[in-house]
């Protein structure tokens, strides 16, 4: 009966390394999911508001290329914050009561007959960082439309660049 025990406690010897591997690699699992679904959180976040902080920015500034450029470059938060959003995927657009898009090409009238101010993001894709699945999950296309402003016109008639 001694030599029973003995045995049965040789033969279990290293049990708990094997159970730890595999609690372990199901808790680095489950935590780095958490870690990334965060991640795919705050991302989205960030994308609504910059589509929100491009069209506050739209809003008042000039209706002119640079002026765009301006919005594109701000509103991504000069590109500081989210990997992999480009300018090109900010789409800055100008629409007339109907919601058609504005003639921009008489800056003169586009100016009256700009009403709201439209900021999309589309195309972006969100990058997993999850240890060998390295893959791209592509987000849903992200806009913001609000009424215009001043669009860069002061009161007594003159105008000022965002840049």
């Amino acid at each position: 009966m001694r030599g029973f025990r003995f045995a049965t406690r040789k033969s279990q010897k290293g049990l708990t390394s094997v159970e730890f591997s595999i609690i372990g690699g199901l808790f680095f699992v489950v935590l780095f999911a958490v870690i990334e679904f965060g991640r795919l959180m705050f991302v989205m976040n960030m994308l609504d508001e910059v589509t929100r902080r491009g069209a506050r920015l739209a809003a008042v500034c000039p209706v002119d290329p640079a002026s765009i450029a301006f919005v594109q470059e701000r509103a991504r938060f000069n590109g500081g914050v989210i990997p992999g959003l480009d300018a090109a995927m900010v789409d800055v657009g100008y629409l007339e009561m109907d919601g058609t898009p504005a003639d921009l090409t008489d800056p003169v009238n586009a100016v009256t007959d700009i009403y709201y101010v439209r900021v999309r993001i589309n195309g972006f894709n969100h990058r997993m960082l999850i240890p060998t699945l390295n893959f791209n999950i592509p987000m849903p296309d992200f806009s913001t439309t609000i009424p215009s402003e001043s669009l860069g016109v002061h009161p007594d008639g003159s105008s000022a660049s965002c840049t």
